[in-house]
């Protein structure tokens, strides 16, 4: 009897283990520490778009991130002024450091000045996408 009562503990934090987490993946966010970063050109290895960025950081063997990339790359075409920058999270180490990035796909939106207004963690949605992005455009 003790292990089925063990049993049933573990399969219960395991499943409230993946709802969260399955309501934490691909949401796009802001941090306290992020507020004050900014990145340029010379960081990123690209020109930032006019009014916002969208900078993906990728991994090789990462399914997520090709959907991902797809994703921003139509609502960078979608919305005017927007650059989407897809970085090799590999052979840019110091940056992804530098920014705690933990996991790819990893998505920042920057600003037209290269503030970091918005950050997620796994494959966002279209829609939530474009919605960071009115955070980040300014008129």
């Amino acid at each position: 009897m003790t292990g089925l009562m063990v049993c049933l503990a573990v399969l219960a934090a395991a499943s409230l283990f993946g709802v969260w987490h399955q309501r934490r993946n691909g949401r796009l966010s802001v941090r306290k520490r992020d507020e004050t970063a900014r990145l340029g050109a010379a960081e990123i290895g690209a020109a930032l778009g006019e009014r916002a960025t969208l900078l993906q950081f990728s991994s090789a063997f990462c399914q997520p991130c090709r959907a991902t990339r797809r994703t921003l790359a139509e609502v960078a075409g979608i919305v005017e002024g927007v650059a989407h920058v897809e970085i090799d999270a590999e052979a840019h180490l110091d940056l992804v450091r530098e920014l705690n990035v933990l996991r790819t796909p990893t998505v920042l939106v920057l600003d037209a000045d290269g503030t970091i207004v918005r950050r997620a963690s796994g494959q966002p949605r279209k829609a939530d996408v474009i919605a960071a992005l009115g955070a980040a455009v300014r008129d």
